[in-house]
Formats: structure tokens, sequence, C-alpha cells
């Protein structure tokens, strides 16, 4: 049995099935004229600090500045034409909302964007500049999950197609593409650290990585403020958070994927919290000392670094930068 540690106590399942039927080679194909293939950078600075060799994969330099837009393309590609010509509605706290409308634009579908009332002005301005005249924004509820519940309502009032920005299969497939272009950049990796908020980028790259790279150890990280995962792996299901701190809004749900949680349980070696204040000192830091402007959510990578020290010395790094919106 392998086993998630979770701050310091041990919770087993079943070792690792397989790719669970994912299609990462089909996404790749989909994806590959629309996504940037985004560099895996070696960071001299960050390896030299912690004697190993510290790699970035710079999703923050996606076309849309992160990687959602992977999953988005992904599952609106695939949709009959039938659907995609009904309509289609996202519900997002910014990175999901601009894949989406990007993807809106490039299929040139109508799109109906819903967002958080708190979603700072840049994200929603880039989300209508990436849909061009395809996409609608609804900006309403004060966190992802009241504004998702009620783009779901509208959804099927209207008789279009929700898509998702993390829970289902497609979704996955198409983030795990981050995991197919680690591994043709790299040979081995000891650990890979990623950012988790409903988990489909785990899922994705997770389930890639324990097909293609079962040694690697997978560590998930969540803020303290919002430890959806975290408490959902302690009870065994998803669980939904009551009140949640919003700042590291790329990772600030109240409540992870049904179809997400299973696939992370079961590739996820370590699930790590990390404090809002250590995400705002790892933001400043990677701005004054490497030039790299991320968002919180794309720190947390990072910012676990300190806490894995000793456990990472002289080995092979990889921290997913998940975004700079």
């Amino acid at each position: 049995m392998e086993k998630v540690i979770l701050k310091g106590s041990l919770q087993s399942f079943p070792p690792h099935g397989g790719a669970m039927g994912l299609d990462f080679a089909g996404a790749a194909l989909r994806l590959k004229k629309i996504v940037t293939k985004t560099p895996l950078q070696r960071s001299t600075h960050l390896s030299k600090k912690y004697d190993c060799n510290v790699f970035l994969k710079r999703e923050d330099l996606q076309v849309v500045r992160s990687y959602k837009l992977r999953g988005a393309y992904n599952m609106m590609s695939t949709l009959p034409k039938e659907q995609l010509d009904r309509g289609v509605v996202c519900a997002s706290a910014g990175n999901h909302a601009q894949g989406f409308a990007f993807s809106c634009k490039k299929l040139n579908a109508k799109g109906v964007v819903f967002m958080p009332t708190i979603t700072p002005n840049q994200k929603v301005k880039q989300t209508q500049m990436h849909g061009d005249g395809n996409v609608e924004i609804k900006l309403v509820g004060d966190t992802f999950d009241d504004c998702a519940i009620i783009a779901k309502k509208y959804t099927e009032d209207n008789g279009m197609v929700f898509i998702p920005p993390f829970d289902d299969h497609r979704i996955i497939e198409g983030q795990g593409t981050v995991g197919v272009e680690i591994l043709e950049d790299l040979n081995y990796v000891d650990y890979l650290f990623l950012p988790i908020g409903g988990g489909g980028l785990c899922a994705g790259v997770g389930s890639y990585f324990k097909t293609y790279s079962p040694k690697t150890k997978i560590i998930g990280l969540e803020p303290e403020g919002a430890p959806a995962m975290y408490e959902a792996l302690k009870k065994g299901s998803p669980v939904t958070l009551e009140n949640i701190d919003r700042f590291v809004d790329g990772a600030a749900v109240k409540r992870v994927g049904d179809i997400t949680f299973p696939i992370c349980k079961e590739v996820l070696d370590d699930m790590h919290l990390i404090s809002e204040g250590k995400v705002c000192s790892t933001i400043v830091k990677l701005y004054n000392e490497d030039a790299i402007v991320v968002e919180p959510a794309g720190a947390l990578s990072i910012a676990a670094l300190d806490d894995f020290a000793n456990e990472i010395k002289y080995k092979t790094v990889v921290c997913i930068v998940s975004g700079s919106n």
C-alpha cells in the first residue's frame, strides 16, 4: 500500500492502476496548434539555494498566462457541433475564464462567462480580450462556488453546455498535457510540486506521471485558507468548506471535484498546506531575484521548497508555475 502524508498523519490507498482511460495523446494532438509548449527552465538561483536541480514549468508564459486553456480547449473541441452551436457556459475566478474565452474565439462559439464579483478588473478585461466578441461576462456571487451554482442553473435554463474548470475527464486530459511536456524535456524527475484548487491539474499531470514516471514523488499544495483537498483526503471523500480565504484565488475552492478527487487521492504522495504570508513573500522574491511575475496560486509550488529542503537535496525537482494573471 502507498501512503499519502497529511501533516504527520498517514492515509493509505491502493497503488495507482494506470492512466485511467485518459487520452493524453489525443489531447496533446488537439492542443498542438493552440497552446504554447511552455519552457521548462532550470532556476540557477533556486538550484543553488536548495543544493539540487530545480526546474520551473512556466505555464505563466502560456498564451492566456495559465495552463487552464489546455483543459478548456480539449473539452470544447470534442463537443458535437450541435452542442457547440447551442453555446457554452463557464464559471471561473479568472484563469479558466480566459482559457474558455480564447477557446470560444478559436472555435467560433458563443460563450457566457460567470465570474465572482470580487474578480480583479484585469482578469475581466483579459477575458473580454481573449473572447474578442464571442463571450458575454456576468459577475455574480462572492466565491467561485457561489458563482458556479448560478452558472449551472443558467446553462440548464438556456439549453447550453457547461464547461467546468476541473471536474471532467476531458478537462483533466487537457491539463495532463503539462505533464506530457515535462517528461518530453526531462528523462527523470524525483519530485514534482504542483498547486491544487479543484484538482484538475493534479489529476491530469499526476495520472500521466504515475503511468510514465512512477517513481516521481508528487506533492500537492494548497493555501492554508482553502484546504479543500487536504480536508477531503482526511475524510476520504470531497467535503464542502464553510469559509475560505480567497487571496490565492486560483486555488481557493470550497469543494474539490467528485471526478478529480479519487484520481488525486491515488496519485498524490504528499499533501501540504502553505500560509498566505509565505505565498506573498515568495511572489516578492521571485520578482526581485528572478524577474518572474506570478499570481498567488502560481507561487505555491516554489513556496513549498523551504519545507522540503532536506528531502530534495541533490534531487531533480520540477515546480509547476501555474499562472501569472
